[in-house]
C-alpha cells in the first residue's frame, strides 16, 4: 500500500500577522449584536447616484457617525499595567482589505481617520487605493508587513506595547473595526480581534433587507450599549447617508449626448 506523506510549510508573513492578530485576541470577551435593516430606499439611491459608492464605505462612514456621538464606543481595554479604559478622542477605522502578498491571498489592515467627515466618494475613492496600490504605498501595510518580519520575541513585545498604551493603539490599530465579505457570497457570523468593536454584514435579500452585526468587546460594553448603537446606525443609514446619495444624484452633471 502507498503512502502519500503530507510536507510541513513555514508560516508566510500573512498567516504570522493573523496568527499574532488572534494572540493579540485572546483576552477579548466577544458578543456580537445583529439587527436586521431594510434599506431598500438607500439600495434604490445608490443605484441612481452615479458615482456608486460602495456599501462598505456607506456602512463605513454611517457607523463612524454613530461613534463620533458616542463616546463609549471610543473606549478600549489597556489590561497592563493594571486594569483600566482608554476613549480616544477621535475615530480611526480600521478596515480588512485582501491583497495579494507574498504570492498568496492575505488580509491587510488599512487604517483611516475621521471617516465621519469624509463624503462617501472621498471614502470610496480611499478604499480603492487600498484596494489596488502598491502594498507599499500604504502606511499601514508597510508597518504590518515589516513587523511580520520580526522574530517571534519581538513581535510578541511589539503587540504588548502596542496592546496597552492607549494612544499608539488608538492610532495603530484603530478605534473599531469593518470586516466585509458579502460580496463573496458568505459572511462571519462573529469575528475576533483585539478591538472593541467590529461592523459586519450579511447578503442583502431582495427585499432590500440585510442583517448588520456588531461584535464587541463586553469587558468595554454592555448589550444595551450594541443594542441602541445599531438602532442608531439604522437612523444614520436612512437619514444623513441616504440624504447625500439623493444630494450626489442630483447634483452629477446631465450626460451629453453624441450625435
Amino acid at each position: 500500500m502507498r503512502r502519500y506523506p503530507g510536507r510541513t510549510l513555514a508560516l508566510s508573513p500573512s498567516r504570522r500577522f493573523i496568527a499574532d492578530l488572534l494572540w493579540a485576541s485572546r483576552a477579548v470577551e466577544a458578543v456580537t449584536f445583529e439587527r436586521r435593516m431594510h434599506l431598500a430606499p438607500l439600495v434604490a439611491a445608490r443605484r441612481e447616484n452615479g458615482v456608486h459608492p460602495g456599501w462598505c464605505a456607506i456602512f463605513l462612514k454611517a457607523y463612524a457617525q454613530v461613534c463620533a456621538q458616542r463616546p463609549e464606543l471610543r473606549r478600549t481595554y489597556l489590561a497592563f499595567p493594571w486594569p483600566r479604559l482608554y476613549e480616544a478622542k477621535e475615530n480611526v477605522a480600521a478596515v480588512a482589505v485582501e491583497r495579494n502578498w507574498a504570492g498568496e491571498k492575505a488580509v491587510l489592515i488599512a487604517h483611516l481617520h475621521n471617516p465621519e467627515r469624509r463624503s462617501l466618494t472621498d471614502i470610496e475613492a480611499w478604499l480603492q487605493r487600498c484596494r489596488n496600490s502598491p502594498l507599499d504605498q500604504i502606511g499601514s501595510y508597510r508597518h504590518l508587513m515589516q513587523l511580520a518580519h520580526w522574530p517571534w520575541p519581538l513581535r510578541r513585545l511589539a503587540w504588548l506595547i502596542g496592546l496597552n498604551w492607549g494612544r499608539q493603539r488608538s492610532r495603530r490599530l484603530g478605534t473599531f473595526g469593518v470586516s466585509v465579505t458579502a460580496g463573496l457570497g458568505a459572511t462571519a457570523v462573529g469575528v475576533r480581534c483585539p478591538l472593541t468593536t467590529i461592523l459586519h454584514y450579511g447578503i442583502f435579500q431582495p427585499d432590500g433587507t440585510i442583517d448588520v452585526r456588531l461584535t464587541f468587546d463586553h469587558r468595554v460594553l454592555d448589550g444595551g450599549n450594541v443594542a441602541r448603537a445599531l438602532r442608531e446606525l439604522d437612523d444614520v443609514l436612512h437619514g444623513e447617508i441616504l440624504a447625500e446619495l439623493r444630494k450626489d444624484h442630483i447634483e452629477q452633471p446631465p450626460l451629453t449626448s453624441i450625435a
